[in-house]
Formats: structure tokens, sequence, C-alpha cells
């Protein structure tokens, strides 16, 4: 966790942002927490340990933490925005249930090399992919 801290400082210098208390406990808060969380889950969180931080500090921090690459946003098309963790992460897509909102995370070798041959002959250069497959889980067909 030590790096992903001084990820985070580094980039708010870089931006000439304040590295205030607040924005630490936010980003630890975040990164102790293992799971695909939307702005409102996050704040719940951190309002038991530390009252004194509002809602605008949680949502305006979670955007610096995306910023600097450490959480990356995903949209399982419930019209929640949820941030998972990026840095140190292996790559993966998922597969979302349309019905009771359950999500995989999956990954595939062969797609991944797919894409990179699609890009490769589109003389395309990529950065970044996500893939999002939605449907129905089993329990749910």
């Amino acid at each position: 966790m030590q790096k992903e801290i001084e990820l985070f400082k580094s980039s708010l210098k870089k931006s000439n942002l304040k590295v205030t208390s607040q924005r630490l406990k936010v980003l630890e808060v975040f990164l102790k927490t293992e799971k695909h969380v939307s702005c409102d889950e996050l704040y719940r969180v951190i309002r038991r340990a530390y009252p004194e931080i509002g809602y605008a500090t949680v949502y305006r921090t979670l955007k610096l933490i995306q910023k600097t690459g450490l959480a990356r946003e995903v949209d399982f098309g419930d019209r929640t925005s949820r941030l998972e963790h990026n840095f140190g992460h292996e790559h993966h897509d998922h597969l979302i249930c349309l019905k009771c909102g359950r999500f995989f995370e999956v990954f595939d070798s062969d797609i991944e090399r797919l894409q990179e041959k699609l890009a490769r002959k589109s003389n395309f250069t990529p950065i970044r992919h996500k893939m999002d497959i939605f449907g129905y889980c089993q329990k749910c067909k």
C-alpha cells in the first residue's frame, strides 16, 4: 500500500494540490476495500471511522485516485459508477448478470491475443480496453 500512497502524493504535488490527511484517509480506506465500490458505499465506510470527512471530499478524492491510475471506473449497467483497484492488479474483464446484478471477473489469454492481433492489423496502438458482457448468470437463466 505504501507504493500507492507515494504515487498518489506525487500526483497531487504535480497537480499543485495539497496532500491532506483527509485525502490520505480516503485513499487508505479505498485501498483496503478490495471490491468494486461506489462513492456512496465508500462514504458510508469512511463516515463510520472518520465522521469529519464529508461526501464531497470522498467524491473529489476518488476522482483524484482515478486520475492517478490507482483505480478505474466500471459500470455494470445499473447507472452506478464504481471504482476498482487498478494499480498492481491483473487485467480482467466482467460478465454481468442483468437480473441479479452479480458480476464475475474473467480473463482469457486467447481473447487478449485476438485484441492485440486486431489492433496490429489496423495499425492501431491500444492504450487500455475493457470488455463487459451483459447477460444472465446460471442462477437467473
